[in-house]
């Protein structure tokens, strides 16, 4: 064992970030790590009954099985592979003890299938369903699935199937299951229904229909499992489906974003030497990948995640760079100081469009993505509300180390500025006691950003919880009910494809919590009580032993293994909210080899950190920028 004095103790830095009110925040409960990395957590699907979470494991093309029921410690159970059905997994549901899983064919132009196991994995059905089958849920009334057939052309783009939506009937039971499939023909040139497709509807593939164009990407179905919205992302659109007759209702389009407008600013460039959010004569596209549909006062509503998403193929390829543009002279009298790298000359734009008057040349300049979420009525497809650049103004307030980065990483500052920015990604919606939170993961900065929308008219920006340390590109969102969850709160679960991790939260409201740590001889209790902090410890070949605690002030404490003489660990916690950080500081530091688990609990909230060091490697400095959201 290596050990030191007090006064040689080094100290690391752990900045703790916080919500703005106190209570309200996720608490971290546990973390499991697939060890696959990227691709192996990509949608999640929780089933209460069985307390299994069902992970789509595309590395591994397969489905991992999860067992939540300590979700302080989850454990994979098995899993589910799909490759005697097709070339791997998309997408997962769960309902009536029936696990759904999205299988795309080993040729992805070809019919894929939906593939049913029970919540054991065993197998159950099959049904066949259109090319690419992207996305899967059940109707709230649990009778039907429905599935987001994206339809998308190969690499030389000299195949192209038609996109659809599947309707899976189940009230005759899953053997008798039946599959209606719905696609847009009637919307093609020579269709009865061409002339009710808006021009603002984006139909540009190379020698593309209509049908073949619409690629279905995300599904959310009304409280009463009567309608379905589904996300056209590279048209920039949503359809809306009558599930009982299965036909389109209507195509919605989504209309541009004007980034000339004071609250549509944004950061377009990653060659400006900094954070630069302005206002730009650009258009963007609103293009969500997730959307929720959710009531409030007996309308619905539907909310978007605008990711934006381009078609980028070796056959063709709609994407440019402004400063590659020939840009109208009318219309862009200062052309040469906008194509500059630092301006709007990286912004990644589209060659399909904004040729207005067809002369060759580009009178509107377009981006891909809103940097934002916005509210729909679901009975007109009007635009009800929408976040503008809040999402980039409160990163770069709340975390610019890390502004427009990719993978939360500060070495990659500023790197997504060019492309989508934070890039969101999902929205899901959930009850908190009388009100309703939209919870929006950013698949580039990391995090979630969480919004109240009881008021669809005028949502109320709550907090921003950024990714937990070694959590990347969050894919997948779960809001689980407390009427659900395994501990009776409210819980967030975060699939993060980029990791090939999974992270559980505690979701907390506005708290009447109160500082209860109880000091022992095992328990640092610093800050007034407030947080309470733990360290375990194991030599090799020995078993785990509790580190003896000592305070030294209100905000100060040691701990040591063998001898009160020895300082193996130091720690702070550190109130620095009233500072331009505002956060909680966290330093910690020790000079040991052994096997250390550090464990941090906020009472108020009971937010849980926990940081290990492994057997025979030194302890070595950590820097979470990413942790406790619970200043006051």
């Amino acid at each position: 064992m290596l050990s030191c004095s007090r006064a040689a103790v080094i100290l690391l830095v752990l900045t703790l970030s916080t919500s703005p009110l106190l209570g309200q925040g996720l608490g971290l409960l546990g973390t499991w790590n697939s060890g696959l990395g990227e691709g192996a957590t990509e949608i999640a699907a929780f089933d209460p009954a069985s307390k299994r979470l069902f992970v789509v494991n595309a590395t591994n093309a397969s489905v991992d099985i999860l067992d939540l029921s300590d979700l302080t410690d989850p454990q994979q159970i098995t899993g589910l592979d799909v490759t005697p059905y097709g070339g791997g997994a998309n997408s997962v549901a769960v309902a009536n003890g029936w696990v759904a899983v999205a299988v795309e064919a080993d040729t992805k132009q070809d019919d894929g299938r939906v593939v049913f196991f029970d919540t054991d994995g065993l197998f159950l059905h099959q049904i066949t369903v259109g090319a690419l089958p992207d996305m899967v849920t059940f109707t709230p009334d649990g009778q039907k699935l429905l599935v987001a057939n994206e339809g998308e052309p190969n690499d030389d783009y000299t195949v192209d199937p038609e996109g659809s939506v599947s309707i899976i009937d189940l009230s005759g039971g899953l053997l008798d299951a039946t599959e209606t499939r719905i696609g847009f023909t009637d919307f093609n040139a020579d269709g009865p229904r061409a002339g009710e497709l808006s021009s603002d509807v984006r139909i540009f593939g190379p020698g593309a229909t209509v049908a073949q164009d619409l690629e279905p990407e995300y599904i959310a179905i009304s409280e009463d499992s009567a309608t379905a919205w589904v996300a056209l992302q590279e048209a920039n659109a949503l359809a809306v489906i009558d599930i009982a007759a299965g036909t389109v209702t209507r195509i919605d389009a989504l209309g541009l974003k004007d980034h000339s407008q004071p609250a549509n600013a944004m950061d377009a460039s990653n060659r400006d030497d900094g954070i630069q959010i302005r206002n730009w004569p650009t258009f963007g596209m609103y293009q969500p990948d997730g959307i929720a549909a959710f009531q409030v006062g007996g309308e619905t509503y539907v909310a978007t995640a605008n990711e934006g998403d381009s078609r980028d193929y070796d056959g063709y390829s709609e994407e440019e760079r402004v400063k590659d543009l020939t840009l109208d002279p009318t219309a862009f009298p200062d052309a040469d100081t906008l194509q500059m790298d630092e301006n709007l000359g990286r912004l990644k734009t589209t060659s399909a469009n904004g040729d207005l008057d067809g002369d060759g040349d580009v009178d509107q300049i377009y981006s891909y993505g809103a940097r934002s979420f916005s509210i729909w009525s679901g009975t007109d497809g009007s635009l009800v509300y929408d976040s503008a650049n809040e999402f980039e103004q409160i990163t770069a307030a709340q975390v610019p180390a890390i502004f427009n980065s990719d993978q939360s990483n500060p070495d990659e500052f500023d790197d997504r500025s060019d492309d989508k920015g934070p890039e969101p990604e999902t929205v899901v919606i959930g009850q908190m006691g009388d009100a309703l939170w939209a919870f929006i993961g950013l698949e580039r900065v990391g995090g979630v950003m969480v919004y109240d929308v009881t008021d669809p008219t005028a949502p109320e920006f709550l907090f921003y919880e950024p990714s937990a340390a070694g959590d990347f590109a969050p894919e997948g969102v779960i809001f689980v009910d407390p009427a659900d969850s395994p501990i009776g709160e409210p819980l967030l679960i975060l699939s993060n494809e980029d990791s090939g991790t999974v992270s559980i939260y505690r979701i907390s409201a506005l708290g009447t919590g109160t500082p209860s740590c109880a000091a022992d001889p095992h328990t640092l209790c610093l800050q007034n009580n407030r947080f309470a902090v733990r360290a375990d410890f194991a030599a090799e070949g020995e078993e785990p032993q509790q580190a003896r605690a000592q305070a030294f002030t209100d905000n100060t404490g040691y701990f040591w293994f063998f001898s009160e003489d020895n300082v193996e660990i130091t720690l702070k916690v550190l109130d620095a909210c009233d500072s331009a950080s505002n956060h909680f500081w966290v330093f910690a530091a020790g000079m040991t080899s052994v096997e250390v688990a550090l464990t941090i609990t906020d009472t108020v909230t009971g937010e849980v950190r926990s940081y290990d060091n492994p057997q025979g490697t030194a302890f070595l400095p950590v820097q979470d920028t990413s942790a406790f959201q619970t200043c006051p």
